[in-house]
């Protein structure tokens, strides 16, 4: 048997209160043939993560993808200023899986005005 432990997860701090964001609405797509193809939803917990991987239990994909994640709303529920329209709401993060049983742990750092992502492990 294959081994099949490749997994995709993500988790979200929201920087602006120094704590991990709950409740913000997780989108994963996948790119082929210049479309994008919805493969997962999730919603962030009181840890910040998903309950579960958004791709686990299998060898990944190789390809693109984006995740996306809703951050305005995060914030709005929290009664933070950010403008009208807000100047975050929807924060999309394109990147590519190349390791078929890798671990590609892609979190967001966000405030109301700014973002910043990295590979973790």
């Amino acid at each position: 048997m294959p081994r099949v432990n490749g997994r995709l997860s993500t988790h979200v701090l929201d920087t602006h209160a120094g704590r991990p964001a709950v409740g913000i609405a997780v989108e994963l797509y996948e790119f082929a043939d210049d479309r994008a193809h919805r493969v997962a939803t999730a919603t962030t917990n009181a840890d910040g993560r998903t309950d579960a991987p958004l791709i686990g239990g299998r060898p990944l994909p190789i390809g693109r993808y984006e995740l996306r994640f809703a951050v305005g709303d995060h914030y709005r529920s929290r009664g933070i200023e950010q403008g009208d329209p807000p100047f975050l709401d929807i924060v999309p993060l394109r990147f590519s899986i190349a390791e078929p049983e890798g671990h590609y742990h892609v979190p967001l750092l966000c405030t109301p005005w700014s973002y910043s992502t990295y590979r973790g492990s």
